[in-house]
C-alpha cells in the first residue's frame, strides 16, 4: 500500500521559543520512504538528531509571531498486519537487550501496579499472542473512546479508573497490562489509513517469538495502513512537539490518502 501522508501545524508564540518536534520519517520495519518534504514558515535554522530509540527529531527556535510547520511523504507500508496466535513470550534473558526497557514500568504505564488486572484478563490462554490479542480486545470493550475525559498526565491506571480515553490513553493501559506479565511493548505514533475522525493516531507493538506485532486497541480488529513518526516507552518519549516557552496551536491539518496501485 502506497500512501500520501501530510500535517500542518500552525503556532503564535510572544517570544522566541526552543522546540523539538518529531515530524520526519524512517525508512525501516515494514515502511519504505519514497519521498518526503520539511517545511518551516518562515524560514529558520533546523538541526536533526537521533534520539536514543532511532526517531528523527528536529530542533529550531520558533520566530515570534505566526509560523507554520508543514510535512509530507509518500510511504510504501503494509496493507495488513501479521497475527499468529501461535507466537509465543521470548524467555527474558533470551530477549535482545534493545528490548528490555520496553518490561520496565514509566511514566505513563504503571505496569508493577496492573498485574493482578492483566492476569484476570489472560486466564488460562496459552500463548503471548492470545494474551495480548486478550488485553487488546479487553481494553477497547471496557474504555470508552471519548475525548474531553483525559488529559496530558492521565496515566494507565487514571484510564483504568476512570474508564474513558483517547487512543493515547488505551494503548497505554494495554502496554502497561502487557508489560506487566513480562511481555516488552512499546508505544507508537503516526498516521493510519481511513482513521475516523483523521489525526495523528497511537497504538503499540508486543514483542513475541523474536519479533514486533502490531496492536490497536482503538480498533475492533487491528488494520495496516500505519506509518510510524516514532516509538518510545510511552507519550513521554514520543510527542510531535515539545516547547520550552510560551506557544499556542491554532491550527492542525493531517491528511492521509492512498496513491498509485
Amino acid at each position: 500500500m502506497k500512501l500520501k501522508i501530510a500535517c500542518e501545524l500552525d503556532y503564535q508564540t510572544p517570544n522566541n521559543t526552543p522546540l523539538i518536534f518529531l515530524l520526519r520519517l524512517r525508512s525501516g520495519g515494514d515502511q519504505t520512504v519514497i519521498e518526503e518534504e520539511f517545511m518551516v514558515e518562515p524560514q529558520v535554522p533546523v538541526t536533526e538528531y537521533l534520539d536514543l530509540y532511532g526517531n528523527y527529531c528536529q530542533r529550531l527556535i520558533s520566530p515570534m509571531g505566526l509560523f507554520s510547520i508543514k510535512t509530507s511523504a509518500v510511504v510504501e507500508t503494509q496493507d495488513s498486519v501479521e497475527v499468529d496466535f501461535n507466537a509465543n513470550f521470548v524467555l527474558i534473558q533470551d530477549l535482545p537487550e534493545e528490548a528490555l526497557i520496553y518490561l520496565l514500568p514509566s511514566r505513563y504505564c504503571e505496569s508493577d501496579k496492573l498485574l493482578s488486572k492483566a492476569s484476570e484478563i489472560i486466564q488460562n490462554l496459552s500463548t503471548g499472542y492470545e494474551m495480548v490479542e486478550a488485553i487488546r480486545q479487553w481494553v477497547r470493550a471496557n474504555i470508552q473512546y471519548e475525548y474531553n475525559y483525559s488529559t496530558p498526565s492521565t496515566s494507565a491506571m487514571d484510564t483504568l479508573n476512570i474508564q474513558y480515553g483517547v487512543c493515547r490513553d488505551m494503548s497505554h493501559l494495554a502496554i502497561a497490562l502487557c508489560r506487566s506479565i513480562n511481555i516488552p511493548t512499546r508505544f507508537m505514533v503516526g498516521y493510519l489509513h481511513e482513521l475516523e475522525p483523521m489525526d495523528l493516531h497511537a497504538w503499540f507493538e508486543a514483542y513475541l517469538n523474536g519479533k514486533w506485532y502490531v496492536f490497536d486497541a482503538t480498533q475492533q480488529v487491528t488494520t495496516g495502513g500505519r506509518v510510524v513518526l516514532a516509538y518510545g516507552r510511552d507519550a513521554a518519549d514520543v510527542a510531535t512537539m515539545t516547547h520550552f516557552g510560551d506557544i499556542q496551536l491554532n491550527n492542525m491539518l493531517v491528511q492521509v490518502e492512498r496513491v498509485g496501485d
